[in-house]
């Protein structure tokens, strides 16, 4: 009979699996160095996250290095029983980018008054990216118009791709309020949407 799996020595001889987050976080408490894994993990997809919100690189890159100190500061408190410490980042980065909150709505207000770039042809753009550029302004003018616990929510959800569970740890919310809260986001942004058509 053949067999298609790793021989026994092959098998002892295979790479170890790369340690989970919170056995990252769990190691850099007695090896601080260890959470430079941490770091090296994530900290590109927050940094995408800071600069969509923010708009401005140098913003972004504060954000990111605040983010990562509170995160090494207070990792003793981390719950070790989750693996994924991304929802707990970007909670961390939520804080930080609330300080930036008048720049993030200055930039939304700028973006809604923008008149959309005018289509250059059937063969340059195609019919989605000639749609969501006319929506830009208006979506920019509805996500300023949100309180900031609705906009972080809603950008948590559709920029970070977290799930409601990964919002409601970042936020530090109930599942329950997370979906209704959503709702209510969504329901405030097509009826403004709806009422600039």
């Amino acid at each position: 009979m053949v067999t298609l799996g790793l021989s026994p020595r092959a098998e002892a001889s295979a790479p170890p699996l790369p340690p989970d987050d919170a056995e990252l976080i769990r190691q850099s408490l007695t090896d601080p160095d260890r959470f430079a894994g941490l770091f090296d993990r994530h900290a590109d997809e927050i940094h995408r996250y800071a600069a969509r919100r923010l708009d401005d690189v140098t913003m972004a890159d504060d954000v990111t290095a605040e983010t990562f100190l509170v995160a090494f500061r207070k990792r003793a408190r981390y719950d070790l029983g989750r693996t994924d410490a991304r929802p707990w980042l970007y909670g961390i980065a939520s804080n930080f980018i609330s300080g930036h909150r008048r720049a993030e709505t200055r930039r939304l207000k700028m973006l809604a008054r923008q008149a959309p770039d005018p289509a250059t042809g059937f063969e340059e753009r195609s019919a989605e990216r000639v749609s969501a550029d006319r929506l830009r302004p208006a979506l920019a003018a509805a996500l300023a118009r949100l309180g900031s616990a609705e906009r972080d929510l809603l950008l948590l959800v559709a920029w970070a791709d977290l799930t409601y569970e990964e919002a409601a740890q970042a936020l530090g919310i109930p599942i329950g309020t997370v979906r209704s809260r959503l709702s209510r986001t969504r329901t405030k942004i097509r009826r403004f949407l709806e009422s600039r058509t």
